[in-house]
C-alpha cells in the first residue's frame, strides 16, 4: 500500500507515497487517513510556490495542529492525545481514526459541558461506552450544573452500551490516574478541551491548560520516583 500507520515510541502519524509533479515519501504526525488528504493538498499548493521537496518533507514531519488529535510526548510505552471533540459524531470520528492503530486499550477522558442539551451527553456516553475500553467521567465547563448531574446524564448513554466507567471530578486528578495506570500500548484521549485553557464553573472561567497538566503531572510521578 502507498498509505501506512506510524505508531512508535507512543507517536502516531502516516508515511504515504507521493507521485507526480513530486516524487517522495512523506509523513505527518497528525493520525489518520484524512491527514494524508490534508497534506497532499498542502504540498502541491507549495510546490507551486516554489518551495524545495526538502522544505515541504521537513515542514509537513513539524505539523501539529492544537487540540485537533494533538499528541503530547509523555511516554515510549503509551500515547496521550488531546482532541476538542465533544459531540457524538465528532468523537465517533476520532476514535474511528485511533482504532486503526490498534491500542491495547482505548481510555476516554471527558465530562459535559453545562447548560447544554441533555441529548449530546446521552449520545457522548453511548458513543465511548461502545468503541472505548474505559471511561473516565471528569469536569468540563460545568457552567451552572453539578458536575455529578452532568455525568449522570452521560451514564444514562454508557448504560445503552454498556460500557465501563469511573468518575474522578477533578479534571487533573483524572488525567493523572490515567497516566499512572497506563499500560504499554494505551492510547489515552482527552476529550472535549481540545485548545482551551480555562474550566467554566458558576460564572467564572478559572485557567486550566491540558498540557499544563500533564506537564505537571510528569513531574509530580518523577519526583515520586527519587
Amino acid at each position: 500500500s502507498d498509505i501506512g500507520f506510524i505508531n512508535e515510541d507512543g507517536k502516531l502519524g502516516m508515511h504515504f507515497k507521493v507521485s507526480g509533479c513530486m516524487d517522495c515519501q512523506a509523513k505527518v504526525h497528525i493520525p489518520g487517513r484524512f491527514s494524508v488528504y490534508n497534506s497532499m493538498v498542502t504540498m502541491l499548493v507549495c510546490h507551486l510556490a516554489g518551495i524545495s521537496d526538502e522544505a515541504i518533507l521537513e515542514g509537513l514531519s513539524r505539523v501539529q495542529v492544537k487540540g485537533r488529535v494533538e499528541m503530547l510526548p509523555v511516554s515510549k510505552d503509551y500515547t496521550l492525545i488531546i482532541d476538542y471533540a465533544h459531540n457524538e459524531v465528532s468523537t465517533r470520528s476520532v476514535l474511528t481514526t485511533l482504532m486503526e492503530y490498534h491500542p491495547k486499550r482505548l481510555i476516554c477522558v471527558y465530562g459535559g459541558g453545562g447548560n447544554r442539551s441533555k441529548l449530546r451527553r446521552y449520545d457522548m456516553g453511548e458513543v465511548t461506552g461502545e468503541m472505548a475500553d474505559l471511561c473516565v467521567l471528569t469536569c468540563d465547563n460545568p457552567r451552572d450544573e453539578e458536575i455529578r448531574d452532568i455525568n449522570n446524564d452521560i451514564k444514562v448513554g454508557l448504560a445503552r452500551s454498556n460500557g465501563k466507567y469511573i468518575e474522578i471530578d477533578d479534571r487533573k486528578e483524572a488525567i493523572a490516574y490515567c497516566m499512572k495506570n497506563a499500560k504499554p500500548g494505551d492510547m489515552i484521549v482527552l476529550l472535549g478541551k481540545g485548545h482551551e485553557d480555562y474550566q467554566e464553573i458558576k460564572g467564572v472561567k478559572y485557567h486550566f491548560d491540558e498540557r499544563e497538566a500533564v506537564a505537571e503531572i510528569l513531574d509530580e510521578m518523577k519526583a515520586g520516583k527519587r
